[in-house]
């Protein structure tokens, strides 16, 4: 029975295309898709692909981030003269680190019905086969692309319980894991690439040994890295090599002595006193920047 408010209204599907595998699509996806009046999609040349390897030829329109806000009215207009509409994203579920919110928001509150048609997800996945606990699980998206912002964001994240799931770029990977190791300690970890495609890999470790496993190699493709919740549900003090972390920021002059400490004590939650002495013993000669204890 149709709901009075969205009767003689088109349904909006939300469809989950494959991660990588084209043979992942479900019977639904593909009935769905063949159906509807239109495809809207986040890359029109990724679902072209996926449409002609099964036969099915109904128009398509791009919908990515830029332009959902002007577009999305479109498509509520055709929902509402009774034509079904598909969206998906580049790969797997949309809405998920990808666009579609607006769209589903806009169909939502104009009474539009908004379907799901579930299928693969690079987050499930990985889950399934990284060997860490599955019973409660963060999904927790990019994380921020510059560094300050990034440790702060993994600061905040220290004390949850749950295994943590990112999406990352290739060449911020290393990066990644040289923060969290700082911040978290040496918890267990994964890090999957390419899942389902023909250079299909998953790394298993620790946060420390990940890195020096992973530092030689260029890790290219579609990145999903977990790692291990805290175990206490309490913001862990990770193990801190003070003096090589003194030794790195020193390679930046434009840094005093001062700087160094303020730095190490928002990055360790170390003693300021503690950090200070250290700081003092490794001075090299012309190093600037006074300190009294009370620095």
């Amino acid at each position: 029975m149709v709901h009075r408010e969205t009767a003689g209204r088109g349904t909006l599907f939300i469809v989950a295309t494959p991660i990588g595998n084209l043979e992942d699509i479900t019977l639904r996806a593909l009935r769905v898709l063949k159906e509807v009046s239109l495809v809207a999609a986040e890359d029109t040349r990724r679902v072209r692909k996926l449409l002609q390897a099964y036969g099915i030829k109904t128009p398509v329109m791009s919908l990515y981030d830029q332009v959902e806000s002007k577009k999305a009215p479109l498509l509520i207009a055709r929902l509402r003269e009774g034509k079904d509409v598909a969206y998906v994203c580049d790969a797997g579920t949309p809405l998920v680190s990808d666009p579609g919110y607006v769209l589903v928001r806009q169909a939502v509150e104009d009474g539009v019905p908004v379907v799901p048609v579930p299928g693969p997800s690079a987050v499930i996945a990985a889950l399934s086969v990284a060997g860490l606990p599955t019973d409660r699980f963060v999904f927790c998206g990019f994380p921020p692309s510059k560094a300050a912002r990034r440790r702060a964001f993994f600061k905040s994240l220290a004390g949850e319980t749950g295994t943590l799931v990112f999406f990352e770029s290739p060449r911020r990977l290393q990066a990644c894991l040289e923060d969290l190791h700082a911040l978290w300690g040496d918890r267990r970890a994964a890090v999957t690439r390419e899942l389902t495609k023909k250079f299909e890999t998953i790394y298993r470790g620790t946060l420390s040994e990940l890195r020096l496993r992973l530092k030689p190699e260029r890790v290219r493709g579609e990145i999903t890295l977990l790692v291990e919740g805290s175990r206490s549900g309490i913001p862990e003090a990770a193990p801190v090599d003070l003096r090589g972390r003194i030794r790195k920021l020193r390679e930046n002059p434009s840094l005093t002595n001062r700087d160094i400490v303020a730095i190490l004590v928002s990055e360790t939650r170390l003693p300021r006193r503690e950090i200070y002495r250290e700081v003092l013993q490794k001075q090299p000669p012309d190093r600037r920047g006074i300190l009294s204890e009370k620095a």
